[in-house]
């Protein structure tokens, strides 16, 4: 079965980020041998003062194939998990869809977005989770945790959000590289204009200091744009433009 495993507010200044507790979550899954994760993306949410935050305010998500007589272990292994690596301090929250038990998908996504623009109680992710059958659980400090745990698998959901965690590893000693050789060096599945353009296999990019994807129409995307030197037609996009994702 198909699920998405997203938390939120798991760490301080002094302790390992939320997207590493991610990425723990995802290894245990496949230590186990009860599944196999998928990348993991980092979701933006509205940065407020009347929102406690750590750095940024953004939940991580990683969708997984799990067999479905593991769910409910699962389950248990990473509420434990999260209670004993959150840090002192933190209001960690878990959020895990089965995607297949999923109602009023709809209903998640837009309350997902309504992250991004608004100050939201727990409450009403309580409510949207019961509604749409997404499990939902706090695990220390006022549990606010939860508001964006939820938001981070509905934005997941969307396919149209988020960053993916980490930098792409692509070996180009004089920064040029074709499209072609990305996607076969790094395993990201589209490489497109900023404006919407498929870039063809055999086109020059100009990799910049910061490589990285982002998920858009539910696939991994380098996202270019148009570079003004002899030397290639595309230059990857700057860390502060692929903030918007």
């Amino acid at each position: 079965m198909q699920i998405l495993v997203s938390i939120d507010d798991t760490d301080n200044l002094e302790s390992r980020g939320t997207g590493e507790i991610a990425s723990l979550l995802a290894k245990l899954l496949e230590e186990r041998e009860w599944g196999k994760a998928q990348v993991i993306t980092r979701h933006q949410l509205l940065v407020h003062p009347d929102i406690p935050y750590t750095s940024n305010n953004s939940a991580m998500c990683f969708a997984a194939q799990i067999e479905e007589q593991h769910f409910e272990e699962y389950l248990q292994v990473a509420r434990q998990f999260l209670a004993k690596e959150s840090a002192p301090g933190s209001d960690p929250g878990l959020c895990v869809v089965a995607l297949e038990q999923l109602e009023e998908e709809e209903t998640l996504i837009k309350y997902a977005y309504k992250a991004k623009k608004v100050v939201l109680k727990k409450e009403e992710a309580y409510d949207v989770a019961s509604k749409t059958g997404a499990y939902l659980s706090e695990h220390g400090g006022e549990g606010i945790g939860v508001i964006g745990a939820l938001a981070g698998a509905g934005l997941r959901l969307s396919g149209n959000d988020g960053r993916l965690r980490g930098k792409l590893k692509v070996n180009a000693p004089a920064g040029l590289i074709t499209s072609g050789e990305i996607k076969h060096q790094s395993g990201v599945e589209v490489v497109r204009s900023t404006e919407g353009q498929m870039i063809a296999e055999d086109e020059i990019i100009c990799l910049g200091e910061t490589i990285k994807a982002v998920m858009l129409n539910g696939r991994t995307t380098l996202l270019v744009f148009p570079n003004e030197t002899e030397d290639a037609k595309w230059q990857t996009c700057t860390k502060n433009y692929l903030k918007r994702f």
